[in-house]
């Protein structure tokens, strides 16, 4: 006989129906406007290019994203270990193992989260004045006019379903040639130097917290060290270039924004979308910071206590629950500076400056905006907020939006991505990780012991959310055993593969599903 279900697993499995049926829903909207070539690429090119580089996208996006939590979690375990049974993750954690390529490898990884992004918006976003099937008009402002269901789909399909498997199946991930594809793209966009500004942002950061930048890897000298520079100034170019071209754009009205925003406002609407990403990615930062710092080191502001108060309310819960409320804040701000950043020339129009229709079709691609959103709507926040947490949290505006993102996780409006992330497990045959490699504490008593404290964070590092779990507060680790939404959560983000501690029960996943 099977468990009884509780009322928050009743609660927990009524939020995956409804979820999952919004889900399929917004694909089938997806897909309609496509083919009555109601998007940006299905008018510009075909509906069945835009069809194909929406889904090849969606898909890419999810390998970056459960890559992302593979590697990370993988880091401190000893390659050894699966260098037989995973030869494909062997070979990628060696690379990002080597030196600080794992910082370089989430350089790039956060540059192609963003415009992967601005493709799938290109591909599957409707154009303005969209309808479809004569559907009512309060289905069409919602859907389609606000963006949720292309939100709900990147989500749900290319976030969330793909770090839920990825967490507990770390080296079935990541053990093919696409995963090795996607580290590959992501060191060589670090390489080329498109972000590379963020090095001397991290520089400045660190000289004004007075806090040095910890390296695995010898000082540069000679050639490398000047390679390294005219990068930076290469980067600091191309941002200015970017800005140059988007706030012109949109001072002219030759964007994708709604028609009859005056430019003036298009600009501020942009640094503010801007800042609010900015905001999002630096309270990750740090709320996972203050896990560390003792309550009475927390300072006396009113919104820092305030702040910390309702974060770890309730036994730490609504910590996760912000985690998830953020992220589709997150996409849903990313989507809407695509929209505001991305080019479009009029019929009849000049091209901006004038330039040959050559370039034009590149300023149209988003490649600019998604550089522009990169470095300053997301790793230059993440970098002060490292440096200075407990300002971060005495802001105002963190309280308020850490309010509107425990609303968003309440609605459980991505519950179905449990469902998907446990179709697409059965389907592909992932085991866990503890099946070829053993728990934590087993591989301490054969003598490969986790190596926890090679993960480099703090000022100058970009955020590595795996490997939380060990500086939670232990009001939160306790709870992870009797609330099994927790226990999801905490093991989507955290490399701990000890059974004990992160188990999320299948039966629980089967009974949403």
């Amino acid at each position: 006989m099977g468990k009884k279900m509780s009322a928050a697993s009743h609660c927990n499995a009524f939020k995956g129906l409804y979820s999952t049926c919004l889900l399929i829903f917004s694909i089938v909207l997806v897909m309609g406007l496509i083919f009555t070539n109601q998007t940006g690429l299905s008018q510009d090119a075909h509906p069945a290019a835009a069809f194909i580089v929406l889904w090849v996208t969606l898909i890419w996006l999810s390998m970056v994203e459960g890559g992302q939590a593979s590697l990370v979690g993988l880091h401190p375990v000893d390659k050894e270990l699966y260098v037989d049974t995973h030869p494909l993750t062997y070979k990628n954690c060696s690379i990002t193992n080597k030196g600080d390529n794992l910082d370089r490898y989430l350089m790039g990884r956060q540059f192609m989260v963003i415009f992967i992004v601005f493709c799938i918006n290109y591909s599957g976003a409707p154009v303005p004045g969209a309808e479809l099937w004569n559907l009512p008009t309060w289905v069409t402002t919602i859907f389609l006019n606000t963006g949720i269901a292309m939100i709900l789909l990147t989500c749900m399909v290319g976030q969330l379903a793909s770090q839920v498997n990825a967490s507990h199946c770390m080296l079935d991930y990541i053990n093919n040639y696409f995963a090795l594809f996607t580290l590959y793209v992501a060191m060589a966009v670090e390489f080329t130097g498109v972000m590379h500004c963020s090095y001397l942002i991290a520089m400045i950061i660190g000289c004004l917290a007075g806090k040095p930048i910890e390296s695995r890897e010898p000082p540069k000298t000679g050639f490398w060290l000047a390679f390294f520079w005219l990068r930076v100034l290469w980067s600091i170019g191309v941002l200015g270039f970017a800005l140059a071209v988007t706030l012109s754009a949109l001072f002219q009205g030759k964007t994708t924004m709604w028609p009859g925003v005056p430019g003036g406002v298009a600009v501020v609407l942009f640094f503010v979308l801007m800042s609010v990403v900015g905001m999002l990615e630096g309270m990750q930062i740090a709320f996972f910071a203050v896990t560390k710092i003792k309550k009475e080191d927390r300072g006396d502001k009113k919104f820092a206590k305030m702040t910390c108060e309702l974060l770890f309310k309730g036994k730490g819960r609504n910590l996760p629950g912000f985690m998830i409320g953020r992220q589709l804040s997150v996409v849903t701000c990313f989507f809407v500076i695509a929209r505001v950043t991305t080019l479009s020339i009029a019929e009849g129009e000049g091209n901006l400056w004038g330039v040959p229709d050559a370039l034009q079709n590149f300023f149209n691609t988003g490649f600019l905006g998604a550089i522009i959103t990169t470095i300053l709507g997301s790793i230059t926040w993440q970098l002060v907020a490292s440096a200075f947490p407990i300002a971060f949290l005495s802001n105002p505006i963190t309280y308020i939006f850490l309010v509107i993102c425990l609303a968003f996780e309440w609605t459980g409006i991505c519950g179905g991505a449990w469902v998907l992330a446990w179709i697409m497990k059965k389907m592909i045959g992932f085991q866990r990780d503890e099946v070829y490699i053993g728990t934590a504490e087993e591989r301490e008593a054969q003598g490969h012991k986790d190596d926890a404290d090679d993960l480099q964070a703090g000022t100058g590092h970009m955020i590595k959310l795996p490997g939380f779990y060990e500086d939670a507060p232990d009001s939160l680790k306790e709870l992870m055993t009797t609330d099994p939404d927790v226990a999801k959560w905490m093991s989507m983000q955290s490399s701990v593969t000890d059974s004990d501690a992160v188990v999320v029960e299948e039966s629980d996943v089967e009974a949403q599903a």
